[in-house]
């Protein structure tokens, strides 16, 4: 499955989510650590839930980029 995340910089490091899995979040001082450390964070969240016995959502979410003038 593949999860859209967003991240966003902050004046201190990044972080990010996953839209589709609330509460799945991770930080880090790099994008490439952020993206290791979501890529666990969801995995972890799938794991518990597979582990609970809930069925897993769906990826809905999808990510685009508008152009506008500046």
């Amino acid at each position: 499955m593949q999860y859209a995340i967003v991240i966003e910089q902050t004046p201190s490091n990044y972080s990010a989510y996953a839209p589709d899995l609330p509460g799945c979040v991770a930080t880090a001082a790099t994008i490439e650590e952020l993206e290791t450390r979501m890529r666990d964070a969801i995995e972890f969240q799938l794991d518990g839930m597979r582990a609970d016995g809930l069925p897993l959502p769906q990826p809905t979410s999808r990510v685009d980029y508008i152009d506008v003038a500046a």
